[in-house]
């Protein structure tokens, strides 16, 4: 899987990359990535309105729907990406911190029977 081996750093590359190609950078603030990010949020949350939790993992693996949601993943991540860039926030150093607030906020049951 290409998960499995692809870093942060290569898709920050990607859709830096990207970007500078179209000459967009002076575009991305980070408001106005905030606000495209949000919207984009949006389209992929349009895909699951209205089913059940069930439905929702069905519609994940349909092929009719299968790409137009991955299409929709892929802005979320491209727009996380440049966000980080023009903010200046590390996404390894952000999501690894706030692990550990919510280790503190949920804390694992340590009963057990």
């Amino acid at each position: 899987m290409a998960d499995a081996t692809t870093t942060v750093a290569t898709l920050k590359q990607i859709a830096q990359s990207f970007a500078a190609a179209r000459q967009w950078e002076p575009y991305h603030s980070p408001k106005n990535l905030v606000m495209a990010l949000a919207t984009e949020v949006a389209e992929l949350m349009e895909h699951f309105l209205w089913l059940d939790a069930e439905q929702s993992r069905l519609a994940c693996g349909d092929p009719s729907k299968r790409e137009a949601i991955a299409d929709e993943l892929a802005d979320v991540v491209y727009l996380t990406m440049l966000f980080s860039i023009h903010s200046g926030l590390d996404i390894h150093d952000s999501v690894t911190a706030k692990m550990v607030k919510n280790e503190k906020k949920y804390p694992v049951n340590q009963t057990s029977e």
